[in-house]
């Protein structure tokens, strides 16, 4: 087989002359030549097996490709063919093969950028008019960044998975469900408008909604998320340390397992400091009935550094003379404690006083409801617990004032600066 036969100055020739043809450079290597008005190229002519017709695989463009590089291209095809395969279509495979490798680095990169903190923080600036302010804008993103854990915030959002999801949100349902609602709330809308601009192809946040209600602690109709009760005496602690009315009456409401109304209304005619005893009237009890109050060494003593606040309630506001504390007093400071996604002052006050006194197994049901008030169905029985046990109830109260603990010292000095200041 004869090669190279046709030489560079030929070539020229050929070309300036447009003589129309293929001309043989040996080897299956044509120079193709169509005249003046079509590109002259350099083709690969071959016969494929079983088939009638030769092939004409293109090389280039012969004004532009040098003959020596057509001869290259022409010998690696000449080697396809000695390995059995067609060169034109081994090119076309390669050449489709380079292209998916592109598409795919293109959508591997396209994917490396839409990580789940870059959609969620492109969602939050979406929904910036909808939030009441920048704090709430804020505070939205700022969930996800502090319990989303830095692995997961970080990782293209179409790798996330329902199990990684699970994995933290998981515990987060039972210490803060709350918080970890609205984190999966959060990530749910995330997921969602990543979908529809089909960044991703599935809502993982969506799929584990039915899982995590089965660690949401399940409250019956009606009553309030209660902080556990091993953890109320670092709380007291930190309540203690805390200045102000607000936090005292909140102390108060602890130590007396009473409800946040009877509390902000107490007045000063209700209380007998000798006998340790506070009397709510009838019409600010919910049973509708008066409720006697046992009162701990350490609910006196809040008492007694109350005095003079105010001429007729026990924790004024300090804002508008002659009225109560606000029904948001007590909750602003469980807010201040970072304590209000945990539980509420109802929960904290009434729900985990009845845990621990049950759990304990110290002392009877009849004694627990007595002290919380709970209205007694048999009229008969009713009568008889307002009059008896007393001395059970005052036991139980001091047991869960000891309890709970706290830095006394602190309570009863931050009222004593409160009347200075009214003073």
């Amino acid at each position: 087989m004869a090669l190279h036969r046709l030489t560079q100055t030929a070539v020229a020739r050929l070309l300036r002359d447009h003589t129309k043809g293929r001309h043989a450079d040996g080897g299956n290597l044509y120079l193709r030549v169509r005249g003046a008005t079509a590109a002259p190229s350099w083709v690969f002519l071959y016969q494929p097996p079983g088939m009638r017709s030769p092939r004409e695989m293109t090389l280039g463009d012969a004004r532009s490709m040098s003959i020596a590089r057509a001869r290259e291209l022409a010998s690696k095809a000449r080697d396809e063919r000695a390995a059995g395969h067609d060169p034109l279509r081994w090119r076309e495979a390669k050449r489709e093969a380079e292209q998916a490798t592109r598409a795919a680095a293109k959508r591997e990169a396209e994917r490396e950028q839409h990580t789940l903190a870059r959609e969620g923080r492109r969602l939050q600036e979406l929904l910036a008019p909808t939030f009441r302010n920048r704090k709430h804008a804020a505070q939205w993103i700022n969930s996800l960044e502090q319990h989303v854990p830095a692995q997961i915030w970080g990782k293209p959002i179409s790798d996330v998975t329902a199990a990684e999801l699970l994995e933290f949100l998981q515990p987060l349902y039972v210490t803060l469900p709350e918080t970890a609602r609205r984190v999966r709330m959060r990530l749910d809308n995330i997921f969602d408008d990543a979908m529809m601009r089909g960044v991703c192809a599935a809502n993982p946040a969506a799929a584990i909604k039915k899982t995590l209600t089965k660690f949401t602690v399940k409250r019956k109709k009606g009553s309030f998320a209660a902080l556990p009760w091993a953890k109320l005496p670092p709380l007291a602690k930190r309540l203690g340390a805390m200045p102000g009315t607000a936090a005292r009456a909140l102390e108060f409401a602890i130590l007396t397992a009473a409800r946040t109304g009877e509390v902000l209304g107490m007045k000063w005619q209700e209380v007998d400091m000798r006998e340790s005893i506070w009397t709510v009237p009838g019409e600010r009890m919910k049973g509708g009935e008066p409720h006697v109050v046992y009162l701990s060494a350490r609910a006196v003593a809040i008492l007694e550094s109350a005095q003079g606040l105010d001429e007729s309630y026990v924790f004024p506001s300090a804002a508008h003379a002659d009225q109560p504390l606000s029904n948001m007093a007590m909750l602003m400071v469980l807010r201040r404690l970072a304590t209000a996604d945990e539980t509420t002052v109802h929960g904290l006050c009434r729900v985990t006083f009845s845990t621990w006194a049950n759990e304990r197994g110290s002392y009877r049901p009849d004694v627990i409801e007595a002290c919380l008030a709970h209205k007694e169905r048999d009229l008969v029985r009713a009568a008889y617990n307002r009059a008896a046990f007393a001395d059970e109830r005052k036991q139980l109260l001091i047991d869960w004032a000891a309890f709970v603990g706290g830095n006394m010292q602190a309570s009863v000095s931050s009222l004593k600066d409160a009347r200075a200041a009214r003073a």
